[in-house]
C-alpha cells in the first residue's frame, strides 16, 4: 500500500518540477508568450477550488472513488495537454490536470491518516516526503532532458505510465470501510471564487497587452471581478460548510500565518516560472542546465525544513519564520540586484538560498496556526491556510506575468533578450518586494511562548511536507482539509503544497 501512496504522489510530484525548464521551448513551438502564466495560474487555481469540494465527497462516498477519479482526470489532462496544438488548447487542458491534482494530492495525505497509527505516520510521512525531494532533481531534469533531445510534449506524456501504475495499485491494494458522513458542499462558494478569480487574472494577464488598462472592458472586468469576489465573502458568512471560513481570518496568528502563506505562494512561483526563461533567454543556457539550477531552490528547502523543528522548539514559531524570511529577503533582494548582470552561479545561490529560508518560514508558520486550536478545528485551519497559498500562487502568477507583459508588449523574450532583462528585473523586484511584506507578516505574528517538545506537530524534512514547494500543486493538499476525516493532530503538516 505504500508504494501505492508513493507512486501517486509522484504523479503530482514529477508534475510540480517538470514544467518551468519547458516553458521557453513551449512557447517557441506554441507561441504566445504573453499567456504562458495561464499554465500555471489556471492549473493552480482549478486544484485549489476543487479540494474542499473532494474532501467532502471523499467523506461521502470513500478515498478510493475520488482517488481514481483525480487519477483519471490527471491522465486526461495529461493526455490532452501532451497533443496540445495552441497554447489556449494547453492552457485548457492545464485546467483539466489542476482538476485531477485536486483529488490526487490530498486524497493520498488522507489515507495515510487512515490506515496508519499515529506512531506508524511520521514514517510514511517520511517515505512521502522523500518522493518530493527525488522528484525535485528529477522533474527539472526530465523537463530540460525532454525539451532539449526530444519534444516538449513528454514532460506531459511520461505521466501516462505513471497514472496508469498507480491506478492499478490503488485498485489492488486500497480496500476501505467507508464511514458515510453528510455534508453540505458550497457549490456556489466555489463558483463565485472560481469566475472571480479567473476574471481577475485575466484581467492581469490580458491588460494592457490585448486592450488598454483604462479600457471600458479592462475597467470592467476589474470591477465584476472585485465584486463577485465581495459576493464570495457574503455567500462565506452563511454557508454551513464553507470553501473559506471567514473566522479563520478574525484571530491574529491565523489571520498573519495566512498572509505568510501567500507570500510564500507568490515568492516560489515567480521564481520558478521565470528563472528558467531568464537564463535560456539571456545567458543561451540549455533547459538542462536551467533545470538543474532551478532544482537548487527544491534542493535548499528540504535541507533547512529539516531543522526547522528543532529551532521552532527552542526558540519559537515566531523567531523562526523571521529568521527564515530574512533569509528569503536577501536571496530575493541580490537576485533583483544582479539581475542585470546574469550569472548561473548567482542565480544558482540565490535560488538555493531563497528555498533554505523558505523550509524555515513555510512549516513553521503553518505549525504555528495548527498548534494554536484544538483538534476540532485544526482541519480547517490546516485547509484555511492550505488555501491561501495556492490562491496566492495562482494571482501572483498573474501579476508577475502583467509586470511582464507590460515591459515585453508583445514581444518573444528571444526575440528581445534585452528587453525581457528589464522584465525578468521587474519581475525579480515584485517577489524581492513581496519577501518584505511576508517578513512584515511575520512581525505582526503574536509572541508566544516557547512550545512544549510533545506539544506540536513536526514538520517533515522535505518538499512534500505542508511547508515545502509543490511548484503547480501548491494546493490544500492537507489530509485535514474541511471535511475530511482521518486527519490526526500532527499529521497535516505532512502534506505539500504547493507549488508549492
Amino acid at each position: 500500500m505504500l508504494v501505492a501512496l508513493m507512486t501517486t504522489t509522484g504523479l503530482i510530484a514529477i508534475d510540480a518540477t517538470i514544467l518551468a525548464t519547458a516553458v521557453p521551448t513551449i512557447v517557441g513551438d506554441l507561441g504566445g508568450f504573453s499567456s504562458f502564466p495561464w499554465l500555471f495560474s489556471i492549473y493552480l487555481l482549478t486544484q485549489a477550488v476543487s479540494v474542499p469540494i473532494y474532501s467532502k465527497l471523499a467523506d461521502t462516498i470513500g478515498r478510493k472513488p475520488i482517488l481514481l477519479f483525480g487519477i483519471a482526470m490527471f491522465l486526461l489532462g495529461s493526455v490532452l495537454c501532451g497533443l496540445a496544438w495552441s497554447m489556449p488548447a494547453l492552457i485548457a487542458f492545464r485546467a483539466v490536470q489542476g482538476l485531477g491534482a485536486g483529488a490526487v494530492q490530498p486524497m493520498a495525505i488522507t489515507v495515510v491518516g487512515d490506515i496508519y497509527s499515529l506512531a506508524e505516520r511520521a514514517k510514511v510521512q517520511g517515505y512521502l516526503a522523500s518522493v518530493w525531494g527525488v522528484s525535485a532533481v528529477v522533474g527539472p531534469t526530465l523537463g530540460g532532458l525532454f525539451s532539449e533531445f526530444l519534444t516538449w510534449n513528454w514532460i506531459f506524456f511520461v505521466n501516462v505510465p505513471l497514472c496508469v501504475v498507480a491506478a492499478w495499485l490503488l485498485v489492488r491494494h486500497l480496500h476501505e470501510t467507508v464511514e458515510h458522513r453528510a455534508h453540505r458542499i458550497d457549490w456556489p462558494g466555489g463558483l463565485l471564487l472560481t469566475v472571480s478569480l479567473s476574471l481577475l487574472i485575466l484581467m492581469l494577464l490580458e491588460g494592457g497587452n490585448a486592450w488598454a488598462w483604462t479600457s471600458p472592458v479592462s475597467v470592467t472586468g476589474f470591477a465584476v471581478g472585485l465584486a463577485l469576489l465581495a459576493a464570495f465573502a457574503l455567500v462565506e458568512r452563511r454557508a454551513v460548510e464553507p470553501v473559506l471560513p471567514m473566522w479563520v481570518l478574525s484571530r491574529r496568528l491565523l489571520a498573519t500565518t495566512a498572509l505568510i502563506a501567500v507570500g510564500v505562494g507568490v515568492i516560489l512561483m515567480g521564481i520558478t516560472t521565470y528563472v528558467p526563461t531568464y537564463l535560456e533567454a539571456l545567458l543561451g543556457a540549455s533547459p538542462l542546465v536551467s533545470g538543474l539550477t532551478l532544482a537548487l531552490l527544491t534542493i535548499g528547502w528540504p535541507i533547512s525544513a529539516s531543522l526547522a523543528g528543532r529551532l521552532y522548539l527552542r526558540i519559537g514559531f515566531r523567531p523562526t519564520v523571521l529568521i527564515g524570511g530574512a533569509i528569503v529577503l536577501m536571496a530575493t533582494a541580490a537576485l533583483a540586484a544582479t539581475s542585470v548582470r546574469p550569472s548561473l552561479v548567482t542565480v544558482g545561490a540565490a535560488c538555493f538560498l531563497a528555498g533554505f529560508g523558505l523550509g524555515w518560514v513555510a512549516a513553521p508558520s503553518l505549525i504555528a496556526a495548527q498548534s494554536s486550536v484544538g483538534w476540532g478545528e485544526r482541519g480547517v485551519v490546516t485547509g484555511a491556510n492550505m488555501f491561501a497559498r495556492s490562491v496566492g500562487s495562482a494571482v501572483g502568477v498573474a501579476i508577475l506575468g502583467a509586470v511582464v507583459n507590460a515591459v515585453m508588449r508583445g514581444t518573444d523574450a528571444f526575440a528581445e533578450p534585452e528587453r525581457f532583462n528589464d522584465a525578468a528585473t521587474g519581475v525579480f523586484v515584485v517577489v524581492a518586494v513581496v519577501a518584505v511584506g511576508t517578513v512584515a507578516a511575520a512581525l505582526a505574528m503574536p509572541r508566544e511562548p516557547r512550545p512544549a517538545q510533545g506539544g506540536v506537530p513536526t514538520a517533515t524534512s522535505a518538499p512534500g511536507a505542508a511547508g515545502s514547494p509543490g511548484v503547480s500543486g501548491a494546493a490544500p493538499g492537507s489530509a485535514a482539509t474541511p471535511g475530511v476525516s482521518g486527519a490526526a493532530p500532527g499529521t497535516a503538516t505532512g502534506s505539500p503544497a504547493a507549488h508549492g
